[in-house]
Protein backbone atom coordinates (compact mmCIF):
# COMPACT_ATOMS: atom_id res chain seq x y z
CA UNK A 1 0.00 0.00 0.00
CA UNK A 2 1.53 3.48 -1.30
CA UNK A 3 0.12 6.65 0.95
CA UNK A 4 0.65 9.84 -0.79
CA UNK A 5 -0.67 13.71 -0.65
CA UNK A 6 -3.71 13.35 -2.53
CA UNK A 7 -4.09 15.56 -6.04
CA UNK A 8 -6.99 16.62 -7.88
CA UNK A 9 -7.83 13.52 -9.72
CA UNK A 10 -8.05 11.67 -6.66
CA UNK A 11 -11.32 13.87 -5.90
CA UNK A 12 -13.64 11.47 -7.65
CA UNK A 13 -12.70 8.29 -6.11
CA UNK A 14 -12.83 10.39 -2.37
CA UNK A 15 -15.59 11.78 -3.08
CA UNK A 16 -17.45 8.33 -3.46
CA UNK A 17 -15.69 6.80 -0.68
CA UNK A 18 -17.08 9.29 1.58
CA UNK A 19 -20.57 9.01 -0.39
CA UNK A 20 -20.80 5.21 0.69
CA UNK A 21 -20.04 6.64 3.98
CA UNK A 22 -23.32 8.89 3.61
CA UNK A 23 -25.40 5.99 2.24
CA UNK A 24 -24.22 3.58 5.68
CA UNK A 25 -25.24 6.17 7.74
CA UNK A 26 -24.02 6.68 11.30
CA UNK A 27 -20.42 7.47 9.53
CA UNK A 28 -20.73 11.02 8.68
CA UNK A 29 -23.49 13.52 10.05
CA UNK A 30 -24.26 14.23 6.39
CA UNK A 31 -27.79 12.79 5.34
CA UNK A 32 -27.30 13.79 1.67
CA UNK A 33 -24.60 12.49 -0.42
CA UNK A 34 -21.94 15.36 -1.32
CA UNK A 35 -21.41 16.65 -5.28
CA UNK A 36 -17.76 17.46 -6.70
CA UNK A 37 -18.72 20.89 -6.89
CA UNK A 38 -18.98 20.59 -2.99
CA UNK A 39 -15.18 18.64 -2.70
CA UNK A 40 -14.12 20.61 -5.18
CA UNK A 41 -14.46 23.46 -2.55
CA UNK A 42 -13.06 21.17 0.71
CA UNK A 43 -10.21 20.13 -1.42
CA UNK A 44 -9.31 23.88 -2.33
CA UNK A 45 -9.42 24.57 1.47
CA UNK A 46 -7.10 21.94 2.55
CA UNK A 47 -4.15 23.64 1.73
CA UNK A 48 -1.49 20.81 1.33
CA UNK A 49 0.68 22.95 3.62
CA UNK A 50 -1.14 23.26 6.38
CA UNK A 51 -3.99 20.70 5.93
CA UNK A 52 -2.86 17.86 3.99
CA UNK A 53 -5.04 14.71 2.59
CA UNK A 54 -3.39 11.32 2.18
CA UNK A 55 -4.71 8.46 0.31
CA UNK A 56 -4.06 5.12 0.36
CA UNK A 57 -3.64 3.33 -2.79
CA UNK A 58 -3.41 -0.27 -3.93
CA UNK A 59 -2.53 -1.34 -7.48
CA UNK A 60 -2.79 2.81 -8.56
CA UNK A 61 -6.65 2.58 -6.99
CA UNK A 62 -7.90 4.94 -3.67
CA UNK A 63 -8.59 2.53 -1.45
CA UNK A 64 -9.38 5.21 1.58
CA UNK A 65 -8.28 8.88 2.35
CA UNK A 66 -7.93 10.92 5.63
CA UNK A 67 -7.37 14.32 6.41
CA UNK A 68 -5.84 16.85 8.78
CA UNK A 69 -7.99 19.89 8.87
CA UNK A 70 -8.99 22.63 10.98
CA UNK A 71 -10.18 22.40 14.33
CA UNK A 72 -11.93 26.19 15.40
CA UNK A 73 -9.82 27.62 12.45
CA UNK A 74 -9.85 31.52 13.59
CA UNK A 75 -8.97 30.70 17.40
CA UNK A 76 -5.10 30.85 17.53
CA UNK A 77 -5.04 28.95 20.93
CA UNK A 78 -5.43 25.69 19.11
CA UNK A 79 -3.95 25.82 15.97
CA UNK A 80 -1.66 23.40 17.48
CA UNK A 81 -5.05 20.81 16.90
CA UNK A 82 -5.85 19.44 14.09
CA UNK A 83 -9.02 17.33 13.45
CA UNK A 84 -8.41 14.20 11.44
CA UNK A 85 -10.62 12.45 9.18
CA UNK A 86 -10.84 8.67 7.46
CA UNK A 87 -12.82 6.69 5.47
CA UNK A 88 -12.18 3.54 3.54
CA UNK A 89 -13.76 1.58 0.29
CA UNK A 90 -16.68 -0.30 1.70
CA UNK A 91 -14.73 -3.62 -0.26
CA UNK A 92 -11.34 -2.72 1.09
CA UNK A 93 -12.50 -2.74 5.19
CA UNK A 94 -10.99 -5.02 7.74
CA UNK A 95 -8.11 -4.99 5.32
CA UNK A 96 -5.78 -2.63 7.23
CA UNK A 97 -6.03 0.63 5.13
CA UNK A 98 -7.77 2.70 8.15
CA UNK A 99 -4.89 1.31 10.44
CA UNK A 100 -2.34 2.53 7.65
CA UNK A 101 -4.21 5.78 7.36
CA UNK A 102 -4.04 6.79 10.74
CA UNK A 103 -0.49 5.62 11.47
CA UNK A 104 1.02 7.91 8.62
CA UNK A 105 -1.50 11.15 9.84
CA UNK A 106 0.08 10.33 13.47
CA UNK A 107 3.14 10.07 11.93
CA UNK A 108 3.42 13.08 10.23
CA UNK A 109 1.26 15.58 12.52
CA UNK A 110 3.80 17.07 13.87
CA UNK A 111 5.68 18.56 10.79
CA UNK A 112 2.38 20.55 10.31
CA UNK A 113 2.47 21.66 13.76
CA UNK A 114 -0.16 19.79 15.37
CA UNK A 115 0.81 18.04 18.83
CA UNK A 116 -3.43 17.19 19.44
CA UNK A 117 -5.34 15.10 17.33
CA UNK A 118 -8.78 15.08 17.36
CA UNK A 119 -11.81 13.04 16.17
CA UNK A 120 -15.38 13.70 15.67
CA UNK A 121 -17.61 11.41 15.51
CA UNK A 122 -20.83 9.41 16.52
CA UNK A 123 -21.36 6.61 18.76
CA UNK A 124 -23.05 4.29 16.46
CA UNK A 125 -19.78 3.78 14.26
CA UNK A 126 -18.03 1.15 16.61
CA UNK A 127 -15.67 0.64 13.75
CA UNK A 128 -13.93 4.06 13.68
CA UNK A 129 -13.96 3.67 17.69
CA UNK A 130 -12.15 0.89 17.87
CA UNK A 131 -9.90 2.21 15.05
CA UNK A 132 -9.65 5.44 17.58
CA UNK A 133 -8.74 3.71 20.89
CA UNK A 134 -6.34 1.09 18.84
CA UNK A 135 -4.24 4.16 18.20
CA UNK A 136 -4.84 5.43 21.93
CA UNK A 137 -7.39 8.55 21.24
CA UNK A 138 -9.70 8.49 24.55
CA UNK A 139 -13.06 9.92 24.58
CA UNK A 140 -12.78 13.51 25.15
CA UNK A 141 -16.57 14.33 25.01
CA UNK A 142 -19.83 13.78 24.47
CA UNK A 143 -22.97 15.27 23.51
CA UNK A 144 -25.76 13.18 24.28
CA UNK A 145 -28.50 12.65 21.25
CA UNK A 146 -27.48 15.76 19.32
CA UNK A 147 -27.37 14.00 16.14
CA UNK A 148 -30.99 12.70 14.36
CA UNK A 149 -30.26 10.09 11.37
CA UNK A 150 -33.61 8.01 10.65
CA UNK A 151 -35.74 9.00 13.78
CA UNK A 152 -32.39 7.62 15.85
CA UNK A 153 -30.73 9.80 17.93
CA UNK A 154 -27.10 9.57 18.16
CA UNK A 155 -24.04 10.81 20.53
CA UNK A 156 -21.64 13.36 18.60
CA UNK A 157 -18.39 12.46 20.44
CA UNK A 158 -14.88 14.12 20.58
CA UNK A 159 -12.20 11.61 21.19
CA UNK A 160 -8.64 12.87 21.47
CA UNK A 161 -4.86 12.27 21.61
CA UNK A 162 -1.46 14.53 22.03
CA UNK A 163 1.50 13.19 20.43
Amino acid sequence: MIIRLAIRADLPAINQIYNQAVRQRFCTAHLEEVGMQERKHWFAAHDPRQYPVFVALEEEKVVGWASLGPYREDRQALAHVAEVSYYVDEKERGKGVGSSLMGHAMNVASDYGYSVLIAILLDKNPASIALLLKFGFEEWGRMPGLAIIEEQLADHLYYGLRL
